[in-house]
């Protein structure tokens, strides 16, 4: 499809941002047609009663469906290179904590917020209901089901075309001048691995969220000349994982790269599962042989 933009909705099953349990996508067409396409997510953790009496997505909802990895890998050909719209800030922060969650990288593509749009549409709205989808439903006479991501998104598309026919401007000037898009050139730049550490030419791939930032552990690997990978394949020799008390995920809910890694040493290749201290161990004790 030619698409001007995407609207993107999600719900959680829990209060951490991450926890992604469904996600609503509504596709403009060139010719202000809408196509909706809606994926339930296996979240990978709990559902809390408040947000299951929200949304009405309870375990059993998402029984047969996918993990947050496997959903994205599908979508993101579409997502990347076609501008996002969300209602508020949440639905991107949830799906970057989703990406940081896995170790995935961030969606490649520019966000638009269609509040903002919507303030600038209609002003006289501040104050007098304000500019959520709730008070746009009823003033823009929308029909749909608050608190289903499908229609969330889609109430979100109406939004914005009914803003650009309102004030006569497309949508990416009513949001203001987005940031560019990130390059490697804007990118902080990796640290160096040092040849003369005592793990020289050892690639390790880590999975979960860690006690310290993706930063902080790259540049600890980096001086024992570590090369961190976001990838599993052959190559690698230790996947490491989130400590057990940080990382609350059941066993039969494993990562994606956890999952790849077990699939391939079961074909025979000599790949280590390492819990974040285990990890920290082995650099310190490689250190300690060089003194």
């Amino acid at each position: 499809m030619d698409l001007r933009f995407i609207a993107l909705d999600v719900e959680t099953a829990n209060g951490q941002a991450h926890s992604i349990c469904q996600i609503g996508l509504a596709c403009v067409r060139t010719d202000g047609r809408i196509a909706t396409l809606g994926f339930y997510v296996d979240p990978q953790g709990a559902f809390e009663p408040f947000n299951t009496r929200l949304h009405g997505i309870d375990a059993r909802t998402v029984e047969h469906a996918a993990a947050f990895p496997d959903v994205l890998e599908r979508l993101r050909p579409l997502l990347d290179r076609t501008p996002l719209v969300q209602h508020s800030g949440f639905d991107k922060r949830a799906m970057n904590a989703a990406c940081d969650r896995y170790g995935l990288p961030l969606l490649d593509t520019i966000w638009h917020d269609s509040v903002t749009i919507a303030r600038r549409a209609w002003p006289q709205l501040k104050g007098n209901g304000g500019h959520g989808l709730g008070s746009l439903k009823a003033y823009l006479r929308l029909k749909f089901e608050h608190h289903d991501a499908v229609e969330d998104a889609r109430a979100a598309a109406q939004v914005v075309l009914c803003a650009e026919a309102e004030t006569g401007h497309r949508f990416d000037l009513l949001a203001g001048s987005p940031p560019r898009k990130r390059t490697s050139a804007t990118r902080p730049e990796a640290p160096k691995i040092n040849t003369q550490g005592p793990l020289f030419g050892l690639t390790v791939c880590v999975t979960g969220k860690l006690s310290v930032s993706r930063t902080v552990i790259t540049t600890i690997a980096a001086q024992a000349g570590i090369t961190l990978t976001n990838h599993v394949d052959t190559n690698v020799a230790f996947l490491v994982i989130a400590d057990p008390d940080l990382d609350a995920r059941a066993a039969h809910n494993k990562s994606a790269k956890r999952r790849k890694v077990e699939e391939l040493v079961a074909q025979g290749h000599d790949i280590h599962i390492l819990h974040e201290a285990d990890f920290r161990t082995l650099i310190q004790d490689a250190e300690s042989r060089l003194r």
